[in-house]
């Protein structure tokens, strides 16, 4: 579904399990930070609003989008990590860096989580301009990081 007909931070936890004992790893693309630590900032309170312990929340960073696909890798190999999410920007510029980025990172997120058999949730935001990333980090179109992180808990209900 298009962000534009749906807020990125709305969802419904009537569902959601308790997380209060599950690991999270959350792997941060540094590469357009200002947007990517918002996106963090906001998965990281979706988790702990929902139950999950502070100190059960890992943060690694990569240089960027492209490398978080070895990053979720790194973490999910770990038994005691339930769930990782990875946030990153892609944004279009001249060239189309952003096809071959967004399409690797994609399929190598698909193939980590199949590989360890858990989620392993794309919270990439994939925009034509800065000002598209910015709506989706926070912004008038809400937040792909708690999205990422709905993602993760709803997965783990399965």
């Amino acid at each position: 579904m298009a962000t534009s007909l749906q807020h990125l931070s709305s969802y419904d936890a009537s569902n959601f399990i308790d997380i209060s004992d599950k690991r999270f790893g959350l792997v941060v693309a540094d590469w357009n930070r200002e947007i990517t630590d918002v996106l963090n900032a906001g998965a990281y309170d979706t988790l702990v609003k929902h139950g999950a312990l502070a100190e059960n929340i890992f943060r690694n960073s990569v240089p960027g989008s492209f490398e978080l696909t070895l990053g979720a890798q790194f973490l999910a190999q770990h038994e005691e990590i339930d769930a990782v999410i990875c946030l990153g920007v892609v944004i279009q510029g001249e060239t189309k860096h952003d096809d071959y980025i967004c399409h690797a990172v994609a399929q190598g997120l698909t193939t980590v989580g199949l590989k360890y058999n858990k989620p392993v949730i794309f919270g990439v935001v994939t925009t034509n301009t800065l000002e598209q990333a910015q709506d989706r980090a926070g912004g008038k179109l809400g937040n792909k990081g708690v999205e990422a992180a709905v993602a993760a808990i709803q997965m783990l209900g399965f």
